[in-house]
């Protein structure tokens, strides 16, 4: 028995719009959209995806789940993504190598560092 990774899914106020927010900050596209969910994709074939369901209940507490994304060049990634909307947060993580930020929504993810050679 094989598994293939399809998608995380996202549970969204607002599907379409926290959708487009993460297409345009991964430059990833859309390959389905209705009122009550958005799926995009690294490319429209390749998996995995992130698919926003909507969820009419907004964010309580610290994500149990989150996304890593590791760039070339840390810190202008972070101002890219803070210019595009993101905001940093603080969940406890002290001083640390990464830089949390979170999507308009509120979903913490992490910025790392560049990987050890």
């Amino acid at each position: 028995m094989t598994l293939e990774w399809e998608q995380v899914i996202v549970h969204s106020e607002d599907p379409a719009a926290l959708g487009q927010w993460w297409a345009e900050a991964l430059g990833w596209v859309v390959v389905q959209s209705s009122d009550d969910e958005f799926e995009i994709r690294p490319e429209p074939d390749r998996l995995p995806g992130l698919d926003f369901v909507r969820l009419d209940e907004s964010k309580k507490s610290k994500s149990r789940l989150h996304l890593d994304f590791r760039p070339d060049d840390q810190e202008a990634e972070v101002a890219r993504l803070v210019a595009h909307g993101a905001k940093r947060v603080d969940i406890g993580q002290g001083d640390q190598s990464w830089v949390v930020l979170a999507d308009p929504e509120g979903n913490e993810f992490c910025v790392l560092g560049r990987r050890r050679q």
